[in-house]
Formats: C-alpha cells, structure tokens, sequence
C-alpha cells in the first residue's frame, strides 16, 4: 500500500499517513516555466495499491490537472490498483443541466478521472449522490454525519437542540443528523433569485427557545447560511451553529461568517484551511483523516467499508 500526495492538502495526506503508520510516497510535482505541470515517481510502485490524496478545491483547474497527471504517472508506472481520494469533489454543483445549452461538468470530471487511470474513487459528502452513478468505476462516498453527530453531542449536551436544513435540497443530509441526535428537525424556505444570491422566506419548523444546528455541504460565499442564521433568530431561536462538511470560503465568505449571527461554524479540513480561516474567531476544523484513513485500510484489505457509511 502506498500514499502520493498532491499539493491541494498536504497536510491532511500527512494526517492520513500518520494514522495508517505508512510514510508518503517520494514524489516531486512541479512547474515548468509556463506552468505546465510536471509529475515524478521516486519510488518503485510496481504492483502495489496506491492511492493519490487530492481535494479538487481552489484553484480547481490546477489541483484538477495535478491529480490527472499523477494518475497517469502512477498507471505508466505499472501500479496494481489507483484509488483517487478526493476529499472534496470539485464541479459537483454541476451535476445537471442548469438551463439550456449548459454543461454536465460533473460528469465530464468523472470521465477525466476515469480515463486518466483510477480504478476506483473515495470522496467524501458529494453535493449530489447520482453523481456516483457518473463514474464507470467503484466510488465509495463517506458521510461526515457519524463525525459531526459526536461532535455536537460533545459540545451542546443539556441544550434543546434543532437541527436545521437551510434549503429543500439538503433535507436528507440534515435528516441524518437529526435521527443520530434524536432531535426535531426544521427547513429553511428560500428563493435564489440568481447565482451566489439567496433570499430567506420563511422556516417551515418551531425554532422558538432552541438552539439551531445548520448542517450543509459545502460553504462557498456563506450568503445562504448567514442569511438562514438571521432568519433563525428573527424566529426565536436561542442561538445558531453551522456544521458544514466542505469550506470553500471564496471571496469575502470568512468576512460575512464572522459578522454574522452563527455563534460557531464547524467545518472539515477536507479542503486546506487559509490563513483567513485559521485566525477567524467562529470558525474551527474538525479532521476527517481518521476516518479517510480507516476506509483506505479496509480498501487494501479488501474488507467491508459500508459500515463507515453509517
């Protein structure tokens, strides 16, 4: 068994390597002078079970294209078996046709990955299961909700609890939760008049004297659950926190978080914190490396990963 790393998230791949006792795998990703992108193996990965550790996250296109050629190399290298483990999945908010003469992105990046030579991906909390089916290999797709379900059994025991989707798409990942804390659940009703803009209308749910637990995907401007913490609290909610599995965090996101009225945003370092991130004062990272690692182990083992997914 073998770990490549890729740039996008060196640190959780040195994470994932600690827990598995394993050391990286020597490799030398660089740049020529016009940014083309290089890859070098030193080590003999002759018949063994690799996997390549790379979120697709900013910059997308760059970190897309490292795990692309890595997996070329690695295939030309005579590996035995490539798992691609991409914590996050990056284009999967293009998983369907928008509006007329739009791409499938999604399914193209599955394609890529493909037949650049993964015989099998591990990622985590895709936006939207069918995009499983966009892969002609195995994909196994691991939940946070086990991860972040202790987390605020921890952290908020004795207060009355409401978990809350902060749009119709996300009620069964919010349902999950819900179930595992044995708590009410509530729906944040809104109307996207266009991209990256949310409005609030209503909450369908009594969130009046509980403390409300949001629970998304991803978080890219934080617009849509800054504005759901607003209308929480108009609502009598006694206070707002956020569990979310990706942190994009573009452009003025950690800003607007901080300013907000979420108490404490809970994210995953399933993408590489920045510095804005690090120093912010209501955002903290909980790691999934344990969890990446377990499912990795058990993939070389051949032995049953489904019961990660629970």
């Amino acid at each position: 068994m073998k770990i490549v790393a890729c740039n996008s998230n060196r640190p959780l791949a040195e994470a994932v390597a600690s827990s598995l006792g394993l050391p990286l795998t020597s490799a030398s990703i660089r740049r020529f002078a016009d940014l083309e992108i290089f890859v070098e193996i030193h080590e003999n990965i002759r018949g063994e079970d690799v996997f390549v550790v790379q979120s697709t996250s900013y910059p997308a296109n760059d970190n897309l294209m490292e795990l692309l050629i890595t997996l070329d190399a690695l295939r030309r290298s005579s590996a035995r078996r490539i798992t691609a483990v991409v914590p996050y999945f990056g284009y999967a908010r293009q998983d369907r046709k928008s509006g007329p003469r739009t791409p499938i992105s999604a399914k193209l990046v599955a394609n890529l990955i493909t037949a650049a030579g993964a015989n099998r991906v591990l990622t985590m909390d895709l936006h939207a299961a069918q995009i499983q089916g966009f892969f002609d290999i195995p994909v196994d797709n691991l939940f946070a909700a086990p991860l972040f379900s202790r987390d605020i059994t921890e952290r908020y025991k004795g207060r009355g609890l409401m978990v809350v989707s902060p749009d119709v798409g996300g009620v069964v990942r919010a349902r999950a939760i819900a179930a595992r804390l044995h708590t009410d659940l509530a729906i944040i009703d809104k109307r996207r008049e266009r991209a990256g803009v949310s409005e609030v209308m209503n909450v369908i749910g009594e969130v009046e004297g509980r403390h409300c637990i949001l629970v998304d995907d991803i978080v890219d401007s934080g617009g849509t659950l800054c504005n759901a913490a607003d209308a929480l609290r108009k609502n009598g909610a006694e206070g707002v926190s956020v569990y979310v599995t990706h942190g994009v965090f573009s452009g003025g996101a950690v800003a607007r978080v901080g300013s907000s009225a979420i108490e404490s945003m809970t994210v995953t370092d399933s993408i590489l914190a920045t510095e804005a991130v690090r120093v912010s004062g209501n955002i903290r990272q909980v790691t999934i490396a344990p969890l990446l690692a377990e499912a990795m182990r058990r993939i070389s083992e051949e032995s049953s990963v489904s019961s990660l997914f629970n």
